[in-house]
């Protein structure tokens, strides 16, 4: 008698071909975003769907070559330094969601990779102030309206 383990939810959709698909699909939509496209610093998306297709194999039970490569995911500081609010949560779902229907999983599959993905983004958001674009010269804080108002001017200043 062996002690085979269940296959594991990365092997159960497909494996690295179906994240790729996947991770493909969404950057198709975030390269045309006038929002979310600013926030990647570099000018091929190539290194950004790497990085993602890495993280969601891993999260899934694939190889951890992501963790190997580059630490502990620490999604919420990877995300710290960009203006993450709920219209760049809000798009980043909507290419998501054209990704995830792309794949046509199971409908057990597909509502499980849909809640995950939907509760790590909300995760994201960092900042309700409207939408900015990507990373600040200083981070996020330089592209950040003031904490404190300007004292209204007094008659007599000038």
């Amino acid at each position: 008698m062996t002690d085979a383990s269940p296959p594991s939810f990365f092997e159960e959709v497909g494996g690295h071909a179906t994240f790729v698909r996947l991770v493909d699909a969404f950057y198709r939509g975030v390269a045309e975003d006038e929002v979310l496209r600013p926030m990647y610093p570099e000018e091929d998306l190539g290194p950004a769907k790497a990085r993602l297709t890495g993280f969601l194999e891993q999260y899934w039970g694939g190889p951890t070559t992501y963790s190997q490569e580059r630490g502990h995911p620490r999604l919420r500081l990877r995300h710290g330094a960009f203006h993450v609010n709920p219209d760049a949560r809000d798009r980043w779902l909507a290419h998501m969601r054209d990704a995830v229907d792309e794949l046509e999983l199971s409908p057990l599959h597909e509502a499980t990779l849909w809640d995950y993905l939907q509760r790590a983004a909300h995760a994201m958001v960092n900042t309700f102030e409207p939408t900015g674009i990507g990373p600040a010269t200083g981070g996020r804080g330089a592209a950040s309206f003031p904490l404190v108002a300007e004292p209204p001017a007094r008659d007599g200043d000038s």
